[in-house]
């Protein structure tokens, strides 16, 4: 008798389970913190006791079953924003509102762009040879500390705004553990697969990390550290990769019957996402490593 039924019934629900977690976790990285101290180690420690405790009363085992309809469930009551969801952060001000604008929204603010370059055959061609990557970049990622938050974000969830007390918590602090233990693992499974990219895929065809790299002492600090938006700002001029970048042939053709090339210039169109701002400090580098070749960034508010 076959078993591959069996199997593939198996990672059918393995693969349920690991989107319905990269879609909770998502939707956990966007909610509101709650203001004031972490909590002390001997307040984890009591936690574990009580956990400890809880476990024979009203929490499942180590099987993935009773977890992921929890997530399920959890997901079914707020569907989260899946754009962000390739690597969500939580956003960050790198200087205090009093004194200057964040350079993170909020809620990220993503804009069209149309990017039309023209110039001599030859520079293009080197331009788009250095252009092309993965389109992410290899942060490192404190894994500990987001599964330690990721933990008291379930089992403390924190106030909505203008309300006076904090929503009930739905889930034991056991529960809360092997929940945010499985969260921790989806996120890194997923981030090990993009650092792995780097450097081999050609998936982008104008990555700013290939272009404008991020130095290894940034990276070590994280997408959300202070210093790391900060550098992001200054040298790229937005604070995330840039999204669905893809060539537009049929915007090059239009310009070239509109406008023909000189002898020897070619035309390379773009079209991609940006995060809140325009890219234009890392387009002013690029700009001027490549002095002779045209560059028309704009962005297109008419997009649905």
């Amino acid at each position: 008798m076959s078993r591959r039924p069996t199997v593939a019934v198996t990672q059918a629900a393995a693969a349920k389970a690991e989107e319905a977690a990269d879609a909770l976790l998502a939707w956990l990285h966007v909610q509101p913190r709650a203001i004031g101290p972490r909590p002390e180690a001997t307040s984890r420690a009591s936690e574990k006791d009580e956990a400890r405790a809880e476990a024979i009363s009203d929490t499942p085992g180590m099987d993935a079953v009773e977890p992921r309809s929890r997530i399920v469930a959890a997901v079914r009551q707020r569907p989260p924003d899946l754009s962000d969801a390739a690597m969500p952060v939580q956003p960050h001000d790198p200087m205090p509102r009093e004194n200057q604008a964040p350079l993170r929204l909020d809620h990220t603010d993503w804009l069209h762009h149309r990017l039309l370059i023209t110039g001599p055959e030859a520079d293009l061609a080197s331009l788009r040879a250095a252009a092309v990557g993965a389109g992410t970049v290899p942060w490192h990622i404190d894994f500990d500390r987001m599964e330690e938050d990721l933990f008291h974000l379930l089992v403390a969830p924190p106030a909505r705004a203008g309300a006076l007390t904090s929503p009930a918590r739905s889930v034991s602090l056991a529960g809360a553990q092997i929940l945010a233990r499985q969260l921790r693992a989806a996120a890194a499974r997923r981030h090990s697969l993009a650092v792995a990219r780097v450097g081999h895929s050609e998936a982008c065809p104008f990555d700013l990390h290939a272009l404008v790299p991020v130095p290894d002492a940034i990276l070590l600090r994280g997408p959300d550290d202070p210093e790391a938006l900060d550098w992001l700002w200054t040298h790229w001029g937005t604070t995330q990769t840039l999204r669905h970048v893809a060539e537009d042939e049929a915007a090059a053709a239009v310009v070239a019957a509109r406008e023909p090339t000189a002898p020897g210039e070619a035309i390379w169109a773009l079209t991609f996402w940006s995060a809140d701002w325009t890219p234009w400090r890392a387009l002013a580098r690029i700009t001027a490593r490549w002095p002779a070749l045209r560059f028309d960034m704009r962005p297109t508010y008419d997009m649905p």
